[in-house]
C-alpha cells in the first residue's frame, strides 16, 4: 500500500470508529448493547399455567415476573368447573398474553376408531365454542391437553387427526400439549410422545407445548435471568417449553433445586406461597397468538 491510500485508509478508520460510537449510543439509548438484538433473539419469555384462577391479585403480582399464562378454556381435568372462564378482559388488561389449552380424553376412555372420531371432532367443538365466548380471535392455536405419555394408541391417534381437523375447519390451529421426555420401551428403543403425534398426525402441523421437567435440561424452580428457547427442551420444533411442574414430580424432577417444603414451585413474588405454579417458556409473550 502507497502513502496516498494509507491516509485514506486511516481517515476510513476514524470515521468507522465514529460511526460505531454513534450507534452505540443509539442503542444505549434505547437500552440495548451493540449485541442486545442478538442476544435478546435467542433469549425466551417466562410464563405460567395453574388449573385456578389465582384472582386478580394473584395474576397482578405474577404479572411482574410472567409475560403470559395459560387459559384454560374448558373444566381441567377431573374437574366440573372452570375459574378461568370468563377472565380474558381482566387478563388483557393486565398485559397477559395467551396459552389456550383445552382438556383431552384419557387414553383409557378412547377404545374403538368410529368412537375416537366422534369425541375428537365434539371435544374440538366444545373448544371453540369457548374460545369464541371468551371472544378470541381466530386463528389461534388451541392446545389439546394429553396427559398420557410414551407411544399413543392407534385410536387415540385417531382422536387426534379427528380433534385437529375439526378445529381447523372451524378456523383456529391445533396444538398439544404433552410429554418431551424420552420414554424406554426396552431393546434399545425410547420413543418421545411429541415426536409420537408428529409421525401419526402428519400431514396436520401441529404446535407443541411439551413438558420436560427432568434437570437437565430443566433450570428447576430457580429464578432464569435469560430463559432457554422451547428446543432445549430437547424437542426441536417445541413452541412452549414446560419445565417446571408443581407439585415436583419424583421420578424426573428429584434431582431439580428451588422447590417448597410442599414440594411446589412458587413465583419470587409470592413472598407467602400461595399459588404454586407450573412454569413454562416461549419464544413469544403471546404463544397462542404468535
Amino acid at each position: 500500500m502507497n502513502a496516498r491510500y494509507g491516509v485514506i485508509g486511516v481517515k476510513m478508520d476514524f470515521l468507522l470508529t465514529r460511526m460505531l460510537f454513534v450507534l452505540a449510543g443509539v442503542l444505549a439509548c434505547a437500552g440495548m448493547s451493540a449485541f442486545g438484538a442478538q442476544t435478546d433473539a435467542g433469549r425466551g419469555t417466562l410464563g405460567f399455567d395453574r388449573n385456578d384462577y389465582p384472582g386478580t391479585a394473584g395474576m397482578r403480582e405474577m404479572r411482574k415476573e410472567f409475560a403470559f399464562a395459560g387459559y384454560w378454556l374448558t373444566p381441567p381435568p377431573g374437574t366440573t368447573t372452570n375459574s378461568w372462564a370468563r377472565k380474558r378482559k381482566e387478563m388483557e388488561a393486565l398485559g397477559y398474553g395467551f396459552l389456550l389449552l383445552a382438556r383431552g380424553r384419557a387414553a383409557n376412555a378412547v377404545r374403538t376408531a368410529a368412537g375416537a372420531g366422534k369425541m375428537g371432532a365434539a371435544d374440538a367443538r366444545e373448544a371453540v365454542r369457548s374460545a369464541k365466548v371468551e371472544g378470541f380471535a381466530n386463528g389461534g392455536i388451541i392446545f389439546i391437553d394429553v396427559e398420557d405419555g410414551g407411544r399413543l394408541a392407534a385410536e387415540y391417534h385417531a382422536y387426534l387427526r379427528a380433534w385437529a381437523d375439526e378445529i381447523v375447519k372451524l378456523g383456529f390451529r391445533p396444538g398439544a400439549y404433552c410429554s418431551g421426555m424420552a420414554v424406554d420401551e426396552g431393546g434399545g428403543v425410547t420413543i418421545v410422545t411429541a415426536n409420537d403425534i408428529r409421525s401419526n398426525e402428519a400431514p396436520r402441523s401441529f404446535a407443541y407445548w411439551v413438558f420436560n421437567d427432568v434437570c437437565p435440561p430443566s433450570p428447576g424452580c430457580v429464578s432464569v435471568g435469560n430463559p432457554p428457547l422451547p428446543p432445549a427442551s430437547g424437542v426441536k420444533d417445541a413452541a412452549v417449553w414446560q419445565f417446571v411442574r408443581s407439585p415436583r414430580e419424583k421420578q424426573t424432577a428429584s434431582r431439580c433445586s428451588g422447590y417448597a417444603a410442599d414440594e411446589n414451585c412458587y413465583a419470587a413474588a409470592d413472598a407467602a406461597k400461595k399459588w404454586h405454579l407450573d412454569i413454562n417458556v416461549a419464544a413469544s409473550s403471546n404463544p397462542s397468538f404468535h
